[in-house]
């Protein structure tokens, strides 16, 4: 699941350091299959899975396939999206027991705007969104779920991801430089992308706790797929 479902991602944008991409690179679309119809007989949801003493819904289950897909451009299996979802729900009790706080309405909107623009217009995010079957409400929601968890994830692993001066040096030698040089870009001194390559490596850190977290939990985890409908 890398840094939640591989959809956020808080990497850094190497060739502007200091700021931060919320979202992985938005993929071209393949072509569409046909859209989700705006109206039309309602789905009555169901009980995908039992998890502890919760459900987790088809239309939860829909939903975060449907905007995967709008990241992706294709869509996940069934049972890789049941295990986003039970990996969502294990964060998300985590940092409700944590009484971790809500994004502002201010992040919020900054993180959908970012969302956005990584699509080639806004007339592009729209029909994507359409072909999809999601409302901007909708997508606002998923954003908020994915802000908060990643936000807590990083929250909580961050004091442990310690990274030193040897660390960047190597990573710039080893890998910063040769992307560059692949490219044939200019490549700036050590000194003027050092705090940039020690959060790249710190964010890296951090996603291989969560991920180590996630595999020793999981197991512990009651956890029973109820419906197939649709699978994989």
């Amino acid at each position: 699941m890398s840094r939640i479902f591989h959809i956020l991602c808080f990497s850094l944008m190497l060739t502007g350091p200091g700021s931060r991409c919320l979202f992985a690179q938005i993929q071209p679309s393949p072509q569409p299959s046909a859209p989700v119809p705006a109206s039309g007989p309602q789905q009555i949801d169901g009980v995908a899975a039992r998890i502890e003493d919760d459900i987790i819904t088809e239309s939860e289950v829909r939903e975060l396939a449907a905007f995967q897909e709008l990241v992706d451009g294709t869509p996940k299996p069934r049972a890789e999206i049941l295990r986003d979802l039970a990996d969502q729900w294990l964060i998300r009790n985590e940092a409700t027991t944590a009484r971790y706080e809500q994004p502002s309405s201010a992040d919020l909107d900054r993180a959908y705007n970012e969302f956005v623009k990584q699509f080639p217009s806004p007339e592009v995010f729209k029909q994507r969104c359409a072909d999809a079957g999601l409302s901007a409400a909708a997508v606002r929601r998923m954003i908020q779920q994915q802000l908060y968890l990643s936000r807590f994830i990083d929250y909580r692993f961050r004091p442990a991801a310690q990274v030193t001066d040897q660390q960047v040096a190597d990573y710039y030698r080893d890998e910063f430089v040769p992307q560059l040089k692949a490219r044939n870009a200019e490549i700036p001194a050590l000194d003027d992308v050092e705090d940039t390559i020690r959060e790249v490596l710190i964010q890296r850190a951090i996603s291989d706790r969560e991920e180590k977290w996630l595999n020793e939990s999981r197991p512990r985890l009651r956890f029973d797929i109820v419906s197939k409908a649709g699978g994989s």
